[in-house]
């Protein structure tokens, strides 16, 4: 029997996030030596049907179609949300009120005044919380910061950064929760997110930006099949510059109707004595050039995944065999959990989201005025 204090889970949302966390828990039990013992207590969905059906499917002990149901079960000690952005602030709020630890999906929340409010709100109750940024996770990135903060490739000039996948570029895919301006933006805010965070994890805070955003396909069905059509107003692509607060300078692009592209989560960076280019379609690789190598053989190496790169080897003992997506959520798991443990902020957490946020809400500001625009 396991000595381990046994914690808690409440699951809001059981789409596709809403399984990749629930799989990221049960990953995490299993590859990790976890400083609790987790109980996946509670899911909650939109319909009993759909909650039942993911508490099977997942692995839950419970379901209702009520997620205020989570708030007050005293077995759940997390309340995890992967609803859409729009209803983040209020489930988050909540749940912090009913003293639990909170992981939400990103972005945080619609609007930056949003989001200081739930941080503020987290920071008082003494709550962990977690921002699902698992990109950041990769072991390949955790050696990019490596090799970034050791000097390596000297100092940072640039970043170019893009975050592309092609979900809407099919002009009769109907309007959704992701095209409701009241949902915080398009593009940019929907997958955008994820490059600024990775922007800000690896060359750090960002100073100003100037950007544009594009709405490429004005106007979609209200729903499926319908000849009834609504206008677009939030942006399908959103293209900035940027300049860092420690000098380098960059740019970025969120596109969401990028013909082709599934998974484009890419980045350049340039150093003064070298640089380091990533794909998330290669996850498991990264290259890494270095001007002092020998000049006749200088150029990018492929270094791929293994052991040496941790937490790789809690999943898989062979370099090169690789871990996926699922898997980043398992090591975003284990780093909540451990922050919770130890009573402090995992790298991720609401007050990451929040100067997210303001870039996010600083390049649309940028986008109206056509200037540079001060983040914050």
């Amino acid at each position: 029997m396991s000595s381990k204090k046994k914690l808690g889970v409440g699951l809001i949302g059981t789409g596709f996030m809403g399984k990749a966390h629930a799989l990221g828990f049960t990953v995490a039990a299993r590859v990790f030596d976890l400083p609790f013992e987790l109980d996946l207590v509670s899911v909650a969905d939109v319909t009993v049907e759909s909650a039942e059906k993911a508490r099977g499917q997942l692995g839950f002990r419970k379901a209702t179609a009520d997620w205020r149901e989570l708030l007050t079960d005293p077995d759940i000690d997390i309340i995890d949300i992967t609803t859409p952005n729009l209803l983040h602030k209020e489930m988050a709020l909540a749940a912090i009120a009913h003293g639990k630890h909170v992981y939400c999906e990103k972005p945080l929340a619609p609007t930056v005044a949003d989001c200081a409010e739930m941080v503020a709100a987290a920071e008082k109750a003494g709550v962990v919380t977690q921002v699902g940024f698992n990109y950041l996770k990769n072991p390949l990135i955790f050696l990019a910061k490596d090799i970034i903060e050791s000097g390596e490739i000297g100092e940072i000039r640039s970043m170019r950064g893009v975050h592309a996948e092609d979900f809407m570029a099919d002009a009769s895919v109907p309007w959704g929760w992701r095209l409701n301006p009241a949902s915080g933006g398009g593009a940019l805010a929907d997958i955008g997110s994820h490059i600024i965070a990775s922007m800000r994890h690896l060359v750090g805070p960002i100073k100003s930006v100037l950007a544009e955003t594009i709405i490429q396909i004005p106007e979609r069905p209200v729903s499926a099949g319908s000849a009834e059509m609504r206008a677009v107003e939030v942006d399908d692509i959103t293209r900035a510059f940027v300049r860092f607060e420690n000098g380098a300078t960059g740019s970025f692009e969120a596109n969401w109707i990028a013909t082709g592209r599934k998974m484009q989560h890419d980045f350049e960076i340039y150093g003064s004595k070298g640089s380091i280019v990533f794909t998330q379609e290669r996850l498991n690789e990264i290259r890494l050039y270095k001007t002092g190598d020998d000049v006749r053989t200088r150029g990018f190496r492929t270094i791929w995944a293994g052991p040496e790169h941790p937490p790789y080897g809690a999943f898989c003992v062979a370099p090169g065999h690789q871990i996926g997506f699922n898997d980043l959520k398992a090591i975003e798991v284990n780093e909540f959990l451990d922050a919770i443990a130890k009573g402090k902020s995992p790298s991720t957490d609401f007050r990451e989201g929040y100067e997210v946020q303001k870039v996010l809400s600083a390049t649309y500001q940028s986008a109206k005025t056509n200037e540079w625009v001060q983040i914050g």
